[in-house]
């Protein structure tokens, strides 16, 4: 599919506001109500947007604390070890990244000590895994949550 300058507007605004109506869609680019819809439904389908979600501040749901992993893993325990840690509740986001069979990995707690439980508990005792750095998080300056085209 390709993307012309009306698209990048509708993507813009939908990035800065995923609940925007079709008809404010529709004002702040000239077309109608249908069009919008229309344009959306496509991008959809093409895989452009691939879905409509909410960004919830952690901390005020208790997850204080922030920390980021680089997790090498045995090469042919790769998926395994991504799986495996993708599935607790504690990780946020992991992708594989260049590098020794590397893992970056973002994981949300309630406090040091749950960190350190995870640390201790659930990532430490991962079979494949052969080194893990980690780094907690202080403040943040910015944070995606859409690609700004």
């Amino acid at each position: 599919m390709k993307i012309d300058a009306t698209d990048k507007k509708l993507l813009e605004e939908l990035v800065d506001d995923g609940r925007v109506s079709y008809v404010d869609l529709a004002k702040k680019t000239g077309l109608s109500r249908v069009a919008v819809k229309d344009r959306i439904e496509n991008m959809k389908e093409s895989g452009v947007i691939e879905k409509f979600s909410v960004v919830i501040n952690s901390e005020k749901f208790g997850k204080t604390v922030s920390a980021f992993f680089e997790v090498d893993v045995e090469p042919f325990l790769l998926q395994e070890v991504a799986q495996n840690l993708a599935d607790n509740p504690n990780v946020a986001s992991i992708y594989q990244m260049t590098g020794p069979s590397t893992l970056h990995m973002h994981v949300l707690v309630k406090d040091f000590k749950t960190l350190e439980t995870f640390i201790n508990s659930e990532l430490y005792s991962v079979q494949g895994i052969t080194r893990v750095e980690s780094h907690v998080l202080l403040k943040r300056f910015k944070s995606r949550t859409g690609y700004k085209l």
